[in-house]
């Protein structure tokens, strides 16, 4: 009889005769997962601490430059890592940023010039604005498993789960998804959903009015003047925010003058108040507080900019500073 019959062993591959073969290659198989998930997420903190590089910086044109790679990477890394809340935030805030100073922004100083180039610009930031909400989103679902359904059943129960830990994701979620409101207050759909960032604001307030300068109140000059089902004039609401947002940022950050100037002057006809807050803005050292000196630059060189333009947002001067005007320099 052939002997290949009588021990079909010897053709068996030698490292099915060994079991602990096996056993050492599902675990170094399984070990490189491990590896690999490791290093990608150590790639996530280390993109997720990098906005610090950027803010500090004082070439708005290499930031301009750099950031669109980089919120790329972070949307390559979160594809694998889509638990990371840190790069999660990251991401949000990061489109947040990039949206209004350097696509926004563009937008407003275009309008004179090429009114359809403009409106393309605004457009497309709100579409940005709008993916930085869903990473926010994305990440309060992470960190606090089953926000999303709730808060879109019930927000302000909701909102009520998330604490201290969850502020930056509660307010870049709030400040892209108002933003995006901002820049379209014909779109029917984002309008109605005014109610949920009220809510979201609110909860923000309520956990720490002083997370990142007075960031919320910054935000809240402009938002108030959109809220709606609010007690009391929104003017006065927006003038309280500024004047908190200053203080608790020691009146070193520019963005609440520029705020104040073209979302409450502005509508309400202040000329010389607009001209004497934007001067105010002017006048600030923008490197003394170095996590927001890119912010600074950014916005003085636009506070320079509506200076320039005034009698585009308003009417010739016809009186005094009047009554009603607040602002005291």
């Amino acid at each position: 009889m052939d002997r290949r019959l009588m021990d079909k062993s010897i053709h068996r591959p030698h490292w099915i005769q060994r079991p602990w073969i096996i056993s050492m290659g599902l675990f170094f198989f399984c070990g490189g997962c491990s590896l690999r998930d490791m290093a990608m997420n150590q790639v996530g903190d280390i993109l997720a601490e990098t906005g610090a590089t950027f803010t500090s910086d004082e070439d708005p044109d290499l930031v301009a430059d750099a950031l669109p790679f980089g919120l790329k990477l972070m949307e390559s890394v979160l594809a694998e890592t889509p638990g990371h809340t840190g790069l999660l935030l990251a991401t949000s805030k990061s489109f947040t940023q990039y949206a209004h100073a350097f696509v926004y922004l563009d937008a407003v100083q275009m309008r004179s010039v090429d009114y359809y180039r403009a409106r393309e610009l605004e457009l497309r930031s709100k579409k940005l604005f709008l993916r930085a909400r869903d990473y926010g989103l994305q990440g309060l679902e992470v960190r606090y498993p089953g926000f999303g359904p709730a808060f879109m059943a019930d927000p302000q129960a909701a909102a009520q789960r998330v604490d201290t830990g969850g502020v930056g994701l509660l307010y870049w979620t709030a400040a892209s998804w108002a933003s995006a409101v901002n820049v379209d207050k014909t779109d029917a759909f984002l309008l109605a959903d005014l109610p949920k960032i009220d809510v979201l604001v609110d909860r923000v307030l309520e956990l720490d009015e002083s997370f990142e300068n007075g960031a919320i109140h910054s935000l809240l000059i402009s938002y108030e003047m959109i809220r709606l089902a609010k007690e009391g004039n929104p003017e006065d609401r927006a003038y309280d925010h500024f004047q908190k947002a200053v203080a608790l940022s020691g009146g070193f950050d520019v963005a609440p003058y520029i705020s104040y100037a073209t979302s409450v002057c502005v509508p309400t006809e202040r000329r010389e108040e607009f001209i004497q807050v934007l001067n105010t803005a002017l006048g600030i050292d923008p490197q003394v507080k170095p996590e927001i000196t890119l912010s600074n630059i950014l916005m003085q060189e636009y506070g320079q900019w509506l200076l320039d333009h005034v009698d585009d947002f308003f009417l010739p001067p016809l009186d005094p500073l009047s009554k009603n005007e607040k602002f005291n320099p």
